[in-house]
């Protein structure tokens, strides 16, 4: 058993988990988010249509999506060390190998190389946090997240200056090899959770208040018997499809408008420095509303902007859309994970977490490419941005229908019960 003194040390070690966690994002998304910077000097270069260089994104997020869920069974039974030095390994290497590409076919190859690596990247260090924190799990989440916006602000801003300077081949190069060696560091220094260090999570009852200090919650089984885990799956789908569309094709729809490449690049910059803000807001609320409100408010953001997107022909117009999307991304980003955790626990928090990432993937892989396709039919992303107008609508339907778990019932209970017994 846990002693009180070993449980609350002067350094909580949780700290250096949640700002590894913070830098694990930043390198993971800042690097993955700057895919659109290289889009159309593929296209300029070999030729191909839009639809085929989407069709490798599309994969590679498909790849990582259906990785995730073996990737958080992984981090539950091995510990994310391991899975962070495999997976940092995967996603340098697929980038390295990307500046020496001659065919499409390479393309395709060098991105399931590193979408397996990609695949880690939010359940790592995401489950992680989750077994660290009890209390303010959503606010802790929020922050390490910041790192996504931190990443997605300055990478591809880097990214775009070795483009221009040196060249693609040269910037997939060096965006490779810093990420390999980072990724690998960092991983020497996670712990899967409190108990490996004789600790306990920030916020857990201590010793002898609960019958065992093993982690609680739905076993994976039966959680992907109940409605609620279908119902922030389906949402969770739906939101993905339509953050990769707008991802990979606002730069090259800005370009279209007359738009430099340096100033769309600018885009993705704002929606990271967006996300920032929001990331930290929407664990505080959390932590003090529960999910399902948290959930909500992120639409608000979220359908505004999909609308404007609409109207948006100049480039003031496309940075207001940006902030107003980065708001919203931030926020879902953000959430999924503690949400997981709050409605089901930790027990198999990396399975449900990767599950419902995987359904993510299916549907982030399909939404870029089905854009690049309508473009190439029509010349025009109009149809493509109404509909995932409408998508957002039915996702937030949906969240709104979202009912309480057998995890959360019996946590309630607990609570109250042992309310009710420091009252007598």
């Amino acid at each position: 058993m846990l002693d009180d003194r070993a449980a609350r040390p002067r350094f909580f070690y949780g700290y250096v988990i949640a700002i590894l966690a913070f830098l694990i994002q930043a390198v993971f998304w800042g690097t993955y988010r700057s895919f659109g910077l290289f889009f159309n000097p593929l296209v300029a270069e070999f030729g191909w249509s839009r639809e085929m260089v989407a069709g490798a994104a599309s994969m590679g997020w498909l790849i990582v999506g259906l990785m995730n869920l073996p990737s958080g069974a992984m981090v539950d039974r091995f510990g994310p060390r391991l899975v962070l030095v495999i997976g940092g390994f995967c996603f340098g290497l697929g980038y390295i190998l990307m500046s020496g590409v001659q065919g499409l076919w390479q393309i395709y190859v060098f991105y399931v190389v590193m979408a397996i690596g990609m695949s880690v990247a939010d359940v790592v260090p995401l489950s992680t946090i989750a077994r660290w924190f009890v209390k303010n799990r959503g606010t802790i989440t929020g922050v390490a997240k910041i790192g996504t916006g931190i990443g997605m602000m300055t990478m591809p801003l880097l990214a775009s200056h070795f483009i221009e300077g040196f060249g693609w081949r040269t910037a997939y190069l060096v965006l490779g090899g810093l990420a390999m060696v980072a990724l690998i560091t960092m991983a020497q220094f996670l712990k899967r959770d409190p108990s490996k260090m004789g600790l306990r999570a920030r916020g857990a009852p201590p010793p002898g208040a609960t019958p065992s200090n093993r982690e609680e919650g739905t076993p994976f089984r039966q959680t992907i018997r109940l409605r609620p885990f279908w119902t922030l799956f389906a949402m969770y789908i739906l939101i993905i499809g339509c953050a990769e569309t707008v991802m990979i094709h606002t730069v090259p729809h800005a370009v279209d408008l007359g738009v430099s490449s340096t100033s769309a690049a600018g885009i993705l910059s704002i929606i990271g420095a967006g996300s920032i803000a929001a990331r930290v807001i929407v664990g505080v609320v959390l932590d003090k509303l529960g999910s399902r409100r948290a959930l909500q408010l992120c639409f608000v953001p979220l359908i505004s902007s999909f609308i404007l997107l609409q109207f948006a022909d100049s480039l003031w117009m496309l940075y207001a859309f940006a902030a107003l999307y980065g708001l919203s991304h931030g926020g879902f980003f953000t959430l999924i994970a503690p949400v997981v955790a709050q409605l089901f626990g930790t027990v198999a928090h990396g399975a449900i977490f990767g599950t419902i990432m995987a359904g993510g993937g299916i549907a982030g892989a399909l939404g870029p490419i089905l854009t690049g396709r309508a473009y190439d039919i029509m010349g025009s992303y109009q149809l493509p941005f109404q509909i995932i107008v409408a998508v957002a609508v039915v996702a937030f339907l949906l969240i709104s229908s979202l009912t309480r778990t057998p995890y959360e019932n019996e946590t309630a209970e607990r609570i109250a019960s042992e309310g009710l017994s420091g009252s007598t």
